[in-house]
């Protein structure tokens, strides 16, 4: 299992390679890249770009294991609107080639939110229907689609996220597991657990419950995510992926939270049962 970490650590105007170098100095074997409309890693770039981005990897021998990317907050597959729908289908595609460009094997995926203008029954339909549509292109980019259990009231239990990517029929789309994502209404051990092989990818971050709203995200084994758990079932799952932390910048000491997290996610990994 590789130490990963993910480009929203950095500060926003600091060059991808500039973060690749970073994170390799300090020990991490993974990292994921992040694509926006704009900023280090953005939907225009070109192939030439992102292929001297994966030498740049390369060269400081650090894998890209996955590509994150928030627009799916921004164009979700849910909306009522068919144009957004579709602009969230383009930007996704568009990721996946990026990312096939990079090397990388998944993309996170945000399925859509529900909302007071979109019932659950009608995200549902409209998530799988523009999974489906995407399927073909991943398959042909040989990159996955790594559905995340995010804070967007949607797919909120395990059994259903194992049903909604079944429905899909590929071995390109499975589960982005978010630990740390998961402890408001459940535990990440279960979530490994139930979806089994059709995990392709994890992040690494850690809630304290008890906060109840965002300012319960901790770093890493400062929360209540059972981590000798969460390790027994990656073990059990057969993942030896990166276990990839997300989290934001510190304000002041950028080098301080990336060696506090490094030396975390070790710990963790040495929990092997």
């Amino acid at each position: 299992m590789l130490t990963g970490i993910n480009q929203w650590a950095f500060p926003k105007d600091m060059t991808a390679e500039d973060a690749l170098k970073l994170a390799a100095r300090l020990g991490y074997q993974s990292f994921e890249l992040c694509v926006g409309e704009d900023g280090p890693v953005p939907l225009g770039i070109s192939e030439a770009e992102a292929t001297a981005l994966r030498r740049v990897a390369d060269r400081f021998n650090i894998v890209l294991s996955t590509v994150g990317t928030g627009l799916g907050w921004q164009y979700p597959l849910t909306s009522p609107s068919p144009e957004v729908r579709e602009k969230g289908i383009e930007v996704t595609e568009r990721a996946l080639q990026i990312a096939q460009w990079l090397g990388t094997h998944t993309v996170l995926t945000v399925p859509g939110i529900v909302s007071p203008e979109v019932p659950y029954d009608v995200a549902l339909e409209n998530a799988l229907a523009c999974v489906q549509k995407m399927v073909p292109v991943a398959e042909n980019l040989r990159v996955g689609i790594g559905v995340e259990n995010v804070w967007n009231k949607f797919l909120l239990s395990p059994v259903e996220m194992r049903d909604f990517i079944d429905q899909c029929e590929s071995d390109y789309v499975g589960a982005y597991v978010d630990t740390g994502n998961i402890i408001l209404y459940g535990y990440p051990e279960h979530y490994l657990r139930i979806l089994g092989r059709r995990v392709r990818a994890v992040h690494a971050k850690d809630f304290r419950a008890s906060a109840g709203n965002f300012d319960g995200f901790v770093m890493l084994m400062e929360g209540d995510v059972n981590w000798p758990a969460v390790r027994t079932a990656l073990d059990e799952i057969g993942f030896d992926g990166a276990l990839t932390a997300e989290y934001g910048p510190y304000t002041h000491s950028l080098e301080v939270m990336l060696r506090h997290v490094h030396a975390s996610l070790e710990a963790i990994i040495a929990l092997a049962p």
